[in-house]
């Protein structure tokens, strides 16, 4: 066989394997939604959902699932794609998988920002959301920019994130303390990550978040997969590694912030996807889109399985959260036995 007929067998068994990956993702994540939309306290038979899907009025079912369970599922789901697509994105460009939003403090950043709406301005609706949003990006932008230094370096970048992380959980934790007992009761449902009360409209936010930003990521796929490589090896590829830069880190923490500032901190979505899309992918081209599909699949099914599963029911976030502390420490552990750096 000759060189070029292997190459061209390796692509093809590259592609074919992303394809079954990805597809396997999407028959997982339909699967997760009709379970969500007929199982729960009562069950409605898939004709009946498929009604409601519909438009049709049909007693009981169109309260059932039209008002409570699509919602959930539908924010849920676009949630975890724009949690799964930044968190890979931040991981992929800084080759750490350390490097999350969880971990840095973009996540925190917004949360605070939350916090000090809801206890200190005594604001509610739809300007909290705007408050988180605006704090992420601005909060990024910081970390960002004590970071570089004749370039960013992703071990500095993620101390300074953790520091300022840090920084900002005291801040909520102070907030919190003055803070009456009605807000607080707010505070804390948002802090936890979740999504209770869901509604419809609250998914245009997200839908346009993933139009502008995670169409940005995936069209630069290209250009972060060469980062992989280092900086040098990216440039001497053809790749503008500072436009790059930029652009992913204004389109991951775009993301992020929109979709905390939707659900709360669901956490740990962010730092788990990544890093089980590339297990199952392999070198098999980038892991943007099947990360996606994987925090997707986090917070859909964390949400089900703290509606019905557990003995008491907890927010989405809680869940996650449970999933993802023993594996950072694992991680940690890894990486020190093998006397490696962060």
């Amino acid at each position: 066989m000759s060189a070029a007929h292997l190459v061209a067998a390796i692509r093809l068994r590259r592609m074919r394997r992303r394809t079954m990956v990805v597809g396997g993702a999407l028959a997982l994540l339909l699967a997760g939604l009709a379970l969500t939309l007929t199982m729960g306290q009562s069950f409605v038979p898939p004709g009946t959902v498929l009604r409601v899907l519909a438009g049709q009025d049909v007693p009981g079912a169109s309260f059932t699932v039209g008002q409570l369970r699509l919602p959930r599922a539908v924010l849920s789901v676009l949630a975890g794609l724009s949690f799964g697509l930044g968190g890979a994105a931040f991981q992929i460009m800084l080759r750490n998988p350390l490097a999350s939003p969880d971990i840095i403090g973009i996540s925190r950043g917004a949360s605070a920002a939350a916090v000090f709406a809801i206890v200190v301005l005594e604001t509610d609706g739809p300007m909290v959301p705007v408050f988180a949003v605006l704090a992420g990006l601005g909060v990024a932008m910081l970390i960002y920019g004590l970071s570089h230094r004749g370039g960013v370096a992703g071990t500095r970048l993620i101390l300074i994130g953790i520091g300022v992380s840090a920084m900002l959980d005291s801040f909520i934790a102070y907030t919190l303390s003055r803070a009456p007992s009605w807000d607080l009761a707010e505070a804390m449902r948002w802090l936890g990550g979740s999504v209770n009360g869901a509604q419809l409209s609250q998914a245009v936010p997200l839908l346009a978040s993933l139009a502008v930003f995670g169409g940005l990521l995936v069209s630069r796929a290209r250009d972060l997969e060469a980062l992989r490589l280092g900086d040098d090896a990216a440039a001497a590829l053809g790749t503008n590694v500072p436009l790059t830069r930029l652009l992913v880190v204004v389109a991951a923490v775009g993301l992020i912030a929109v979709a905390t500032a939707i659900t709360g901190p669901v956490a740990f979505v962010a730092f788990l996807s990544g890093p089980i899309a590339a297990r199952i992918l392999g070198p098999n081209g980038s892991a943007l889109i099947p990360a996606g599909l994987v925090g997707a699949l986090l917070v859909l099914g964390g949400d089900y399985a703290g509606q019905f599963l557990l003995p008491a029911r907890f927010p989405v976030g809680v869940v996650t959260g449970a999933l993802g502390a023993p594996y950072l420490i694992w991680l940690i552990v890894r990486v020190n036995r093998a006397g490696g750096s962060l």
